[in-house]
């Protein structure tokens, strides 16, 4: 079989392997720790699934308007302005499959062959594989631990060329858990404001902070910035909802409107009860997600100490999400066994072979030196974990 050429530039999701590998093993008999899974364990609020339940048993089981309900269009209207300070109409906003299909369906819609899209390194797996299926090129910034793996407004005018077309920003941040402050939104949008590039900035991890954090959107820094960012967003992470499947984008007109063009020859509209629970996740008590946060917070301090108090490992505390990043490259070159670990990638081998932990590989994130482990699982599956990867780590020489 001879398939297209632009399948031929991607790769499967690294993290969503690694998890399928993890629950394939616990099929099997294995009793794995899955540190993999990029999605709250916790439990769709009973008040979201009571609107859905409703939705269902009123038979509102039809055919949507493509880019979502008026409804949960001013219900997402309402949030970004209470919560984010800013102002968006219905025509304005467009829902889709997950934050994912959003990401996807801009990148079709902006860029072509010959474009280059800046991707802050270490990225969530997923960017430069939309980048590239929309024929761009994926251009990387490489952030280090000891700038908190933040881009600095030098590197990123270094990297501006005459292609640029775009520049994705995820803060808080999948794989380090790193946010921007304002002041250093404001730093970048002083680059940024005298170029014509579009800014996606991708939110959806922006109610998972921690310590007092404020959240801000680069499009708060000024009009003109807000002029030129799509906020990227969803209902995933922040009310566990990954399986509904609820992402948004809200920009220019302009730009919604031919985003809702390909989606309408793609998907047409996300699920009619999914929209319905959305209204409510995002409109309605947002205690739960307080009450999920707060636990996030309890299961973070205690891993990253966890990790730092083994010798050789070092982990950044992350302003938010629910993953860590620590750095293992001072254990690569040593042994146990037959077995050598040269990377993230036999380190990650290593880890679930002998230890019975999944962890991410750093390289599927643009660094390898690193791994990612998600620490939205128990924290009696924390402790456990990071005592085997001690004790596996121990057994190296």
């Amino acid at each position: 079989m001879k398939f297209a050429k632009r399948i031929a530039k991607i790769k499967p999701s690294a993290t969503l392997s690694i998890t399928a590998k993890a629950n394939a093993l616990r099929a099997e008999g294995r009793d794995v720790i899955g540190f993999g899974a990029g999605e709250p364990d916790f439990d769709t609020p009973l008040h979201i699934k009571q609107a859905a339940i409703e939705a269902i048993e009123k038979g509102f089981t039809k055919y949507t308007p493509v880019g979502g309900t008026d409804e949960l269009k001013d219900t997402i209207a309402d949030k970004l302005g209470r919560e984010n300070h800013l102002s968006y109409t219905r025509s304005e906003i467009i829902v889709s499959c997950g934050a994912k299909q959003s990401l996807y369906n801009i990148a079709q819609v902006l860029f072509d062959s010959g474009d280059e899209v800046i991707i802050p390194a270490p990225y969530w797996v997923s960017y430069p594989d939309i980048v590239l299926l929309a024929d761009a090129t994926p251009v990387f910034i490489y952030a280090e631990k000891n700038s908190g793996f933040k881009i600095t407004a030098q590197q990123l005018e270094k990297a501006i060329t005459g292609k640029t077309k775009a520049l994705i920003l995820n803060s808080p941040s999948n794989p380090t858990g790193a946010a921007y402050s304002f002041s250093e939104l404001e730093q970048l949008a002083l680059v940024l404001s005298k170029r014509d590039i579009v800014i996606i900035s991708d939110d959806i991890y922006e109610k998972i902070i921690y310590d007092g954090f404020s959240f801000s959107n680069i499009a708060n820094v000024s009009s003109d910035m807000k002029e030129k960012t799509i906020v990227v967003n969803g209902a995933s992470k922040s009310y566990a909802m990954t399986g509904w499947r609820i992402g948004y984008a809200a920009g220019s007109e302009e730009i919604i409107s031919q985003v809702a063009k390909i989606q309408s020859q793609s998907t047409s509209n996300p699920a009619s009860i999914s929209q319905k629970a959305a209204v409510e996740a995002i409109g309605g008590d947002q205690e739960p997600t307080r009450t999920m946060v707060r636990e996030f917070k309890k299961r973070r301090d205690y891993i990253v100490d966890g990790l730092n108090n083994i010798p050789g490992i070092t982990c950044p505390n992350p302003e938010g999400t629910f993953y860590v990043f620590p750095d293992f490259s001072s254990i690569y070159g040593r042994s146990y066994g037959e077995r050598r670990i040269e990377d993230s990638t036999s380190l990650a081998a290593y880890f679930l072979d002998e230890a019975n932990v999944a962890v991410v590989p750093g390289v599927a994130f643009g660094n390898d030196n690193h791994a990612r482990l998600s620490y939205a699982t128990s924290m009696e599956n924390i402790e456990k974990g990071i005592a085997r990867i001690k004790e596996a780590i121990e057994k190296l020489s």
